[in-house]
């Protein structure tokens, strides 16, 4: 099974795609891992990430897709993966394409995390991440058990300094403006499936399974 999983800031990506982990056992490709992996291992394209990363500039999409091409071919991705959180836009997903073609994988999903803006404000400002594990909390929906104290690792809870009302709205544009025509890409190409991406992570995770099985 290989799926990628869609949405706004505050959608719940990265927490679906962990469950989706666990239950089908098959990785979760996040850029952003496997950037720091790639930079930690000193590879080739780790190091050329790494000269964007030390200056503050964004890696180009051909050291991304460089990344993603060697994950998907490593033994644990021959099941399936998740690529969570990429393409975030029209140039990415075409070259996405082409690598996928050339590597002839298929991907059997596409599925975009449906959520109002009301509600993406109400998660991102109430939400609270580990500085050891990465653990994702929430004030409301998933508070820790001792206040600022991660469940799992014990390490120091800390909310993300853009997770502010002003600056997620200007994520949402930037996210509308670039990302959301991504739907219409893959609509075209037949495989899109929507998931509304409200209520309790369980009952969305509910959802999604239902929409993959």
């Amino acid at each position: 099974m290989r799926l990628i999983l869609l949405g706004p800031p505050g959608a719940g990506k990265g927490t679906q795609a962990k469950m989706l982990k666990e239950k089908f056992q098959i990785p979760q490709i996040s850029t952003g891992d496997i950037l720091r992996q790639a930079v930690k291992d000193n590879t080739e394209l780790g190091v050329r990430a790494k000269t964007f990363m030390d200056v503050g500039q964004l890696v180009p999409d051909d050291v991304v897709i460089g990344l993603i091409k060697e994950r998907i071919r490593q033994r644990d991705c021959k099941t399936g993966f998740i690529l969570d959180g990429f393409p975030r836009n029209i140039a990415q997903a075409e070259k996405l394409s082409e690598t996928l073609a050339d590597m002839r994988v298929v991907i059997d999903n596409i599925i975009d995390l449906e959520v109002d803006e009301r509600e993406v404000i109400e998660r991102l400002t109430g939400r609270s991440t580990c500085l050891d594990c990465g653990a994702m909390f929430h004030q409301i929906s998933c508070p820790p058990k001792v206040l600022g104290v991660c469940d799992g690792c014990g390490g120091k809870l800390a909310q993300r300094p853009d997770d502010n009302r002003e600056t997620i709205r200007e994520r949402l544009k930037v996210y509308l403006g670039s990302t959301a025509p991504l739907k219409e890409f893959y609509m075209k190409q037949g495989n899109l499936k929507t998931v509304k991406a409200k209520g309790s992570v369980e009952d969305i995770f509910f959802r999604l399974c239902e929409m993959i099985e």
